[in-house]
């Protein structure tokens, strides 16, 4: 077998430069986590972009190629961790083959394990307090995450109803209902959670459950167990 040609500068030098193409080509990516992170630490208002960059290992230039502002930085960070999931999500529960009370159990054990137990659930609390600071994101927010969201859990429980599962509801409110156990558990967990004493730790799974059978015995109709 031949001997393999000795190296040369020009391949040591080719290295460094494909190690450098490689990471150009990742700092999309590695900017959107590092803004999720202090985001989420810091608030939006307290964010520097600055920041940012430097968490991800870049220049201020750099992320201004990818993203022109802290607003179009925190809409990606949202659409790359929740609103773009909904496509997703709608084909997962299109697909579900079992009764719309399992049905309304898996959707919210599934928003806790993809969104509650990450990071992302930091948003949704950061939206609410800063609000009133900055009603463009919260338009925003509304758009791209509620008013999906909203549909998706209505879709769920019209589908009960049609099926006979649940009795005659008001859809709004009772998608209202479904979401404010996920809203405590936010600020629970955001919030509440590190300055509560030990003994009043919430066991988000249980907690679920809790509120599942609460709701579920108010929606189904006669006959009908969960």
């Amino acid at each position: 077998m031949p001997a393999a040609p000795p190296s040369t500068a020009s391949d040591h030098d080719a290295e460094p430069r494909q190690r450098r193409a490689r990471r150009k080509e990742a700092r999309p990516g590695e900017l959107l986590d590092a803004a999720l992170q202090l985001f989420v630490e810091k608030g939006f208002a307290a964010t520097r972009v600055e920041e940012v960059a430097a968490r991800a290992g870049v220049s201020k230039g750099t992320l201004f190629l990818y993203f022109p502002s802290k607003e179009e930085l925190f809409k990606a960070v949202v659409r790359e961790n929740l609103a773009g999931r909904f496509t997703e999500w709608n084909a997962e529960f299109e697909q579900f083959s079992g009764n719309s009370a399992e049905l309304v159990r898996y959707a919210l054990h599934t928003w806790w394990e993809r969104i509650g137990m990450t990071p992302a659930s930091g948003i949704t609390k950061l939206v609410m307090s800063e609000a009133g600071m900055f009603p463009e994101i919260a338009a925003f927010y509304q758009q791209e995450v509620v008013g999906p969201g909203h549909a998706l859990l209505k879709r769920i429980v019209q589908r009960g109803i049609h099926s006979g599962e649940f009795r005659p509801l008001n859809l709004d409110y009772t998608v209202y209902s479904l979401i404010a156990p996920m809203i405590f558990l936010l600020m629970w967990k955001h919030s509440m959670a590190p300055c509560a004493p030990a003994t009043e730790n919430i066991d988000p799974i249980v907690f679920i459950d809790n509120q599942v059978d609460l709701l579920l015995r108010g929606m189904l109709a006669p006959g009908h167990n969960t």
